[in-house]
């Protein structure tokens, strides 16, 4: 009798215990982690005038909580460092521009998880042609004769979109309309080159523009603005397409409620992120395709 007792005293104490234990200490979301990487590598390329790691800092630090996992950024020297990241699978994730997520599309398996969302909230975000105020450049017309950058081979509204927006839209042939063309490096060099007088004409974006006003290095009304794009996609995260369906859904959705820490979104810049697919990249398959063809 006092045996049955003792027992059934000892499970009712280890039921309490479990109960108190899965209170407590809940296991986390999520539990299946069966073929995840022990440490969660997301390639990005350098921010602004900042180190690349306490930049994306507030990013990596949410997807670490809510993954449960190590996150370790990769910075990349530029988009084409990236992109051999992914190839050589030496990172999981990336945070790619439009242009380069095609390019990286065509060489290896991935696929885009969320796309970044302007400080506006807008899906996206513009490419600009800009010159110094006060410089006697302030249209198209007088930037003839004069010296462009563009910023790097793989940009999208740094190369590609100005590029398309030159030939088809403008029907300027680049090679006889300004007096040198050069790739500068960045958005960020492209845009103090022109405000300190070294570059003449340039080309980059809003999103790197608003950054730079924002940090209180330039002010809007240095600038011209030449020529404003259409909307293009905003930047893709993307995951390569041989990882875990439970890792890429759980990376998503860490992603989407990226959204509840404002004081984040505003050190970054972003507005926060949405779902997208391939699709939403179509139409830059389209300008890249147009500005191949114009290369014969």
């Amino acid at each position: 009798m006092m045996l049955n007792l003792q027992r059934i005293v000892r499970k009712r104490i280890v039921r309490i215990v479990v109960f108190v234990m899965v209170v407590l200490f809940p296991m986390p979301v999520h539990a299946d982690k069966i073929g995840w990487p022990q440490n969660i590598r997301i390639g990005f390329v350098p921010a602004i005038g900042q180190d690349t790691h306490d930049y994306h800092r507030p990013l990596t630090e949410h997807l670490k909580k809510n993954l449960g996992t190590e996150v370790v950024t990769v910075s990349g020297k530029d988009y084409a460092g990236v992109i051999k990241a992914l190839v050589y699978k030496q990172i999981e994730f990336a945070y790619l521009g439009p242009k380069s997520y095609i390019e990286a599309k065509e060489q290896t398996e991935i696929e885009p998880l969320v796309m970044e969302l302007g400080k506006d909230g807008k899906p996206g975000y513009y490419s600009l042609i800009i010159s110094k105020k006060g410089s006697g450049i302030d249209t198209i017309e007088s930037a003839k004769g004069k010296s462009f950058a563009f910023t790097d081979p793989n940009s999208t509204s740094g190369y590609l979109v100005p590029t398309v927006m030159f030939v088809r839209d403008l029907h300027i042939d680049l090679k006889t309309y300004f007096k040198s063309v050069i790739f500068s490096g960045s958005h960020a060099d492209s845009i103090r080159g022109v405000r300190e007088g070294r570059i003449e004409v340039a080309a980059t974006n809003t999103f790197d523009m608003y950054q730079l006003q924002e940090r209180k290095e330039i002010s809007e009304q240095d600038f011209n603005i030449l020529k404003k794009s259409e909307i293009i996609p905003g930047s893709p995260v993307c995951a390569r397409k041989d990882l875990p369906e439970s890792l890429k859904t759980a990376f998503q959705n860490a992603m989407l409620s990226f959204k509840d820490n404002q004081n984040a979104l505003k050190t970054m810049y972003v507005g926060g992120f949405v779902k997208t697919d391939d699709k939403t990249y179509d139409v830059i398959r389209e300008l890249e395709r147009y500005r191949k063809q114009i290369r014969k």
